[in-house]
C-alpha cells in the first residue's frame, strides 16, 4: 500500500537537519546529505525511502493482528506519543521506560491491573471507609500508577513491535527488545546507531512537527491494516447477490401475474344478432 509521503512537508517541519557534525554517528553516514554551517544535512530521499518501508511493515503487522508499543518519554515527543497511540488504539510509554517492561513482562502487567482494580474501588466507594489520610496517600499511588502505567492498561503479553522516538535516550528500551524478540521501529538522528533498529528512519528526533508528522502517518498505516478489504468484500458481494435475487424473485412475480392474466377465461362478446334480439320487443 502506497502512502503519501511529502517531502515539502518533511522539509517544512525541519526532518533535514541533524545533529552538530562533531555529535555525529559514522555507521550515519549513508542517510547524510551533507553538511551546512556545522550541522549534517540528511538525504530525504532515503527518509522517505525506508519511511515507506516502515508504513508496508506497520500495515501489514496490524492486519496480521500484532500489537504496538510507542515509546517517546522526552518532552517534545511526550504529547504527540499520547495521542497517536490513542488515535491508532495502541499502548504507549511517554514517561519513563522501566526496566524489565519486557523482561520482565508479568511484573508490569500486575502493576497495570492493580492500577484497574484501584481505580474501579475508588469508584464503587470501597474506601469511603477509610480514613483521610490513608485515602489521600491511596490517591498519591493511583496517580503514580496512572503516570507510569496508564499508556499500557489492558496489555495481556509483550508487544510486537516498538517505536521509538530518540534512539540513544531509550537504549535500554531497544536493548530489551533485542533481547526479547520485539521488532523495533525508530526515528534515528544523526548522533544514533541505526544498525540496532529494525526498521530505521533517518531524520530530526527533536522537531516536535517532524515527530508530528511522521507518527501520524504511522499511526494511518495502523488503522489501515486494521480494515478488513476482505470483509467488505464479502459484503459487496453478499449485497450484490441479494439484489440479483431480488430482481429474479421480481421477474417471478411478474410471470406469475401474466400467466394468471393469460389463464382468465375472456369474458365472451354478446354477438351482433343477441344484441338486435335484446333490442327487439316482445309480440
Amino acid at each position: 500500500m502506497k502512502f503519501q509521503i511529502s517531502l515539502d512537508e518533511l522539509i517544512r517541519s525541519g526532518a533535514h537537519f541533524g545533529h552538530q557534525t562533531k555529535r555525529w554517528n559514522p555507521k550515519m553516514g549513508q542517510y547524510l546529505y551533507g553538511e551546512k554551517e556545522g550541522v549534517h544535512i540528511f538525504d530525504l530521499e532515503k527518509t522517505a525511502k525506508l519511511l515507506q518501508e516502515t508504513l508496508d511493515f506497520l500495515s501489514t503487522s496490524s492486519k496480521e493482528g500484532k500489537t504496538f508499543l510507542f515509546l517517546g518519554t522526552k518532552k517534545q515527543a511526550k504529547d504527540i506519543v499520547r495521542k497517536v497511540a490513542q488515535e491508532c488504539n495502541s499502548f504507549y510509554v511517554n514517561e519513563r521506560f522501566l526496566g524489565g517492561t519486557f523482561t520482565n513482562f508479568e511484573q508490569i502487567r500486575r502493576s497495570a491491573d492493580k492500577l484497574v482494580d484501584m481505580k474501579r474501588k475508588f469508584e464503587e466507594g470501597f474506601y469511603n471507609s477509610f480514613t483521610k489520610k490513608e485515602r489521600l496517600l491511596l490517591e498519591r499511588e493511583v496517580s503514580r500508577l496512572e503516570r507510569y502505567f496508564g499508556g499500557i492498561v489492558g496489555i495481556k503479553k509483550v508487544p510486537d513491535v516498538l517505536i521509538v522516538v530518540d534512539v540513544r535516550r531509550e537504549y535500554q528500551a531497544v536493548r530489551e527488545a533485542r533481547r526479547v524478540g520485539v521488532t523495533t521501529v525508530a526515528l534515528v538522528d544523526s548522533n544514533c546507531d541505526p544498525t540496532q533498529i529494525d526498521y530505521p528512519i533517518p531524520m530530526n528526533d527533536d522537531a516536535t512537527k517532524a515527530i508530528d508528522y511522521v507518527l501520524g502517518l504511522m499511526a494511518r498505516a495502523i488503522n489501515e491494516g486494521r480494515t478488513k478489504p476482505e470483509l467488505s468484500k464479502t459484503r459487496t458481494n453478499s449485497s450484490k447477490k441479494l439484489e440479483k435475487e431480488k430482481k429474479d424473485v421480481n421477474l417471478d412475480l411478474g410471470a406469475v401475474k401474466k400467466a394468471e392474466v393469460k389463464g382468465k377465461p375472456k369474458p365472451k362478446n354478446s354477438s351482433k344478432k343477441e344484441k338486435k334480439a335484446q333490442k327487439k320487443p316482445k309480440s
